[in-house]
């Protein structure tokens, strides 16, 4: 018996990097990526597609990923949440936390 299917969800406007996350992310065998490049469009495939994981960039021009996860949160998602940012600043970390 195989393992299951892990569906993860990434949410990243920069192309280039959400190819090179997909890519790694989509080597393991058992983890399928889905991807699109807007909070508003993440929303919709929630709403449609059961996901495992959520893997979100802080900085976009629409909704960063901090108010994201605040938006997942208050419709009671508990899915895990995991937070990108090139930027290495303490406070989103903290953010993100809170």
């Amino acid at each position: 018996m195989s393992d299951p299917e892990i569906n993860v969800l990434l949410v990243d406007d920069e192309p280039e990097f959400a190819e090179l996350v997909h890519f790694f992310l989509g080597k393991q065998h058992d983890i399928t990526v889905h991807s699109t490049n807007t909070v508003t469009k993440a929303l919709e495939m929630i709403d449609t597609t059961e996901y495992d994981a959520i893997v979100s960039d802080y900085m976009m021009p629409e909704i960063n990923g901090i108010d994201f996860l605040k938006i997942l949160r208050a419709k009671g998602s508990s899915i895990p949440f995991i937070l990108l940012t090139g930027r290495g600043r303490e406070d989103v970390a903290v953010q993100a936390l809170n």
